[in-house]
């Protein structure tokens, strides 16, 4: 029997500035990379190495207009986390420090929202984190900022509210782990490849939505999201 299988669709980011798109391969998320944050979530902010998550590329939301996101299922305690982005041009693996700006893209504000009762669920348990992180829709990202217009943002404010009130603020400098040292990290136990998208961490503040709630999420630097949860 031959099995007619349609191609996989393609999820592609926008790129500022210009009409091209950027094809997502895998999303990596850091997580609790921000101090306060883990302490907010009942955990002790050491400087042990990074540990990460994955989300799948059907997570990824084009969000370089206002975007709309499905309130997703067996949840009742859905959360927003703002992250800076970043996105890898060139591959590579086992990269030094010192070189890993080199293989970034660009940059974008992002969000990583988390089905918090799930996760923290599975956590309690000792289980993966998929059902909590790992869904679709769950990474609206805006549009992606090349190193040439940006550089390699080190600081910066990087904020969110929900329906115009304030829940998260902090700057991308009080990262655990930075850009560099994530990159390379990660590369240590697997090869990066150009489309990989990396979402750093997020500050405290993290708390949840509900449908109908609008959310902007901004860093300095690299504009703004707005991101609204259907009715």
């Amino acid at each position: 029997m031959k099995l007619a299988i349609d191609p996989p669709h393609l999820h592609t980011l926008s790129i500022a500035g210009g009409t091209e798109r950027f094809p997502v391969n895998r999303i990596y998320c850091v997580g609790r990379n921000y101090a306060a944050h883990a302490r907010e979530m009942g955990k002790d902010p050491d400087r042990d190495p990074p540990f990460f998550f994955m989300k799948p590329a059907s997570a990824a939301v084009d969000a370089a207009q206002p975007a709309t996101v499905p309130y997703p299922p067996k949840t009742k305690n859905y959360h927003h986390e703002i992250e800076l982005v970043l996105a890898i041009g060139r591959g590579g693996s086992d990269i030094p420090v010192d070189r890993a700006l080199e293989h970034v893209f660009g940059y974008a504000v992002g969000l990583d929202m988390t089905r918090r009762d799930l996760q923290l669920d599975a956590r309690d348990k000792g289980r993966p984190w998929e059902f909590g992180k790992s869904f679709a829709f769950s990474a609206p990202i805006g549009p992606l900022h090349r190193v040439q217009d940006v550089g390699h943002p080190a600081q910066g404010a990087i904020s969110l509210t929900v329906n115009g009130q304030p829940r998260q603020a902090s700057d991308i400098s009080k990262l655990i782990w930075s850009v560099a040292e994530c990159i390379a990290y990660l590369s240590e136990y697997e090869a990066l490849e150009p489309g990989d998208v990396i979402m750093t961490g997020t500050p405290e503040g993290v708390n949840a939505v509900l449908p109908g709630d609008a959310m902007r999420g901004e860093i300095q630097g690299l504009g703004a999201i707005e991101v609204r949860v259907a009715s």
